[in-house]
C-alpha cells in the first residue's frame, strides 16, 4: 500500500481576521460540491462556529488542524484519511496568514499545501496587488496558489483588482459584496448554522457568484504521507456519557466525540434547555456555547437543574467547559444586566462583558495528565474556589485559566481537545 495519498488542496488565508475567509471557503466548498465533487474542509486552529457553516457547505464533517493543539501527527492522519475519499481538500486558516505560533503559514509549509490568499477588496484598487505580493513573497519557502478578492463592488472593480497582480500571481476570482452572501456574526463569531434559516440559499448564492468569476478548476494535487498507526484501547467500554447539545450548548469538537466513541463510550445527547430529565448515564459532559443568550430559560427549567445537582450528589463524573461551567455557577448576568440563578454547584457568579475577556491556546496539567485546548470568552467569573491547576499558553497570551474541582466535577473556561491526551480525557469521564 502506498505511503502517501494525492489530493488537490489549498489553504485559504488572509492578511487579517474579518476578511471573509469563512464565506469564501464555504463558497468554494459549495461550488465544487454542486459540481459533483466530494469536498473535505478543515479549520486551522480552535473554532466551533466556522466548522458549523463549513459542514453545511461541504456536506461532510469538519475537523481542526493545528501543529500545537492537535499536533503534527494527528493533523497528518486527518489529512491522509481525507485524501483517500475526497476530490478536493480545503483548509480555512486562522487570523492573519502569519499570525500566531504556529501560524496558518506554518501549517501550509509543513504539509506542502499551497495558500490561496483572500483579500477584502473594499475601497481598494491597485494596492490589492501590493498586499497580494507581500503575502506571496514574505516567506520565500511558502507554497502559494494565488489570490481571491472578497467583497468586490462591480465587474470593473474586479478587473482593477485582477490587473494589479504582478509576478505571475494567479487570479482565483472575486466574490461580490452582496448582502445575501455575507454570513452574520455576534460576539463569539459567526451565528450558529442552525440559527440561519436561509443558510443554504446564502451558500448557493455565494457559490454561484464565485463560479461566475472563476473557472472552478481543481488546484494541483498535494501528497499526504501515511501517519503512524494508532494504538486503540477502550478504557470507556460500557460507559454512558450524557452530552449537552442544544441552542445553548453546541461548542463540541467532532474529534472529541469520535474519540470518546473509539474509547468505548456510548454517547447520549440531551438538552438542558428543553429536556426535563437526564438520560440514564454514568457521566456528563457540558460543553461551551451561548448560555448567556438563554440563561433565563435555563433557569426556568428547574427539573433539569435538579437532575444535574442529583448527578453530582451521587459522585458521578461531570466535565464542564466554558459555557458549561457558567451553567453550574450560582448565577449568570448578561450584558443587559439581567441576572438568572442557575445550578449552584459551583459557588460564584459570572457576568458577561462587552469586550473579549480571554483568548489563548492552553495546556493544563491535571492530575489525570496534560490536556491541550483553548479559551475564548466574554465573561468574568468570581468564585471563592481555589483552582487545582492553571492553563499555560504557548504564545504567552491572556489566559492562564483556572481549573476547578469539587468531587468528580471538573470545570474550567478551557475547551479541551481530547485527542491531545486520550488517557486523561478518559480518566475525567470514567466512573
Amino acid at each position: 500500500m502506498s505511503d502517501s495519498r494525492q489530493c488537490p488542496a489549498v489553504l485559504i488565508a488572509a492578511p487579517a481576521s474579518g476578511q471573509g475567509k469563512t464565506t469564501v471557503t464555504a463558497a468554494l466548498a459549495r461550488l465544487h460540491r454542486n459540481l459533483g465533487r466530494k469536498v473535505r474542509v478543515f479549520k486551522c486552529g480552535p473554532d466551533f462556529l466556522d466548522p458549523m457553516i463549513l459542514e453545511r457547505a461541504s456536506g461532510a464533517p469538519v475537523y481542526q488542524l493545528d501543529l500545537w493543539m492537535i499536533g503534527a501527527e494527528e493533523s497528518r492522519r486527518l489529512l491522509w484519511e481525507a485524501a483517500g475519499e475526497a476530490d478536493l481538500i480545503l483548509i480555512e486558516g486562522v487570523m492573519g496568514l502569519f499570525d500566531g505560533t504556529p501560524s496558518s503559514a506554518d501549517l501550509a509549509r509543513h504539509f506542502g499545501v499551497p495558500v490561496l490568499a483572500v483579500i477584502d477588496g473594499t475601497a481598494m484598487a491597485q494596492t490589492f496587488g501590493a498586499l497580494a505580493l507581500g503575502l506571496a513573497r514574505y516567506q520565500p519557502d511558502l507554497p502559494f496558489a494565488g489570490v481571491l478578492a472578497n467583497r468586490v463592488g462591480s465587474l470593473r472593480h474586479a478587473q482593477l483588482l485582477e490587473g494589479s497582480l504582478t509576478e505571475g500571481l494567479r487570479w482565483y476570482g472575486g466574490l461580490s459584496r452582496e448582502r445575501g452572501i455575507e454570513l452574520p456574526s455576534r460576539h463569539l463569531g459567526l451565528v450558529q448554522a442552525s440559527e440561519l434559516n436561509d443558510l443554504d440559499a446564502r451558500l448557493d448564492a455565494a457559490a454561484e457568484a464565485l463560479g461566475a468569476s472563476c473557472d472552478a478548476a481543481l488546484p494541483p494535487p498535494v501528497g499526504f504521507a501515511r501517519p503512524e498507526p494508532l494504538n486503540v484501547t477502550t478504557p470507556l467500554a460500557g460507559v454512558r456519557i450524557g452530552v449537552a447539545h442544544d441552542e445553548a450548548f453546541a461548542f463540541t469538537y467532532g474529534a472529541n466525540l469520535d474519540l470518546l466513541r473509539s474509547l468505548g463510550a456510548q454517547l447520549e445527547f440531551f438538552s438542558p434547555l428543553h429536556d426535563r430529565e437526564l438520560p440514564d448515564v454514568d457521566s456528563l459532559y457540558l460543553p461551551g456555547g451561548y448560555p448567556e443568550l438563554h440563561h433565563q430559560a435555563l433557569a426556568a427549567n428547574a427539573p433539569m437543574l435538579e437532575a444535574i445537582r442529583g448527578h453530582h450528589a451521587e459522585g458521578k463524573p461531570l466535565l464542564a467547559e466554558c459555557g458549561g461551567m457558567l451553567y453550574l455557577l450560582d448565577a449568570l448576568t448578561d450584558v443587559a444586566g439581567v441576572r438568572a440563578p442557575l445550578a449552584g454547584l459551583l459557588p460564584g457568579e459570572a457576568t458577561m462583558q462587552k469586550r473579549l475577556a480571554a483568548l489563548a491556546l492552553q495546556a493544563v496539567e491535571l492530575p489525570e495528565g496534560t490536556l491541550r485546548g483553548h479559551t475564548y470568552h466574554h465573561s468574568l467569573t468570581s468564585t471563592e474556589l481555589q483552582p487545582i491547576a492553571r492553563g499555560l499558553s504557548p504564545n504567552g497570551g491572556r489566559g492562564n485559566e483556572a481549573v476547578f474541582r469539587l468531587g468528580r466535577l471538573t470545570a474550567s473556561y478551557v475547551h479541551f481537545y481530547f485527542p491531545s491526551n486520550p488517557d486523561a480525557a478518559a480518566a475525567l469521564l470514567r466512573p
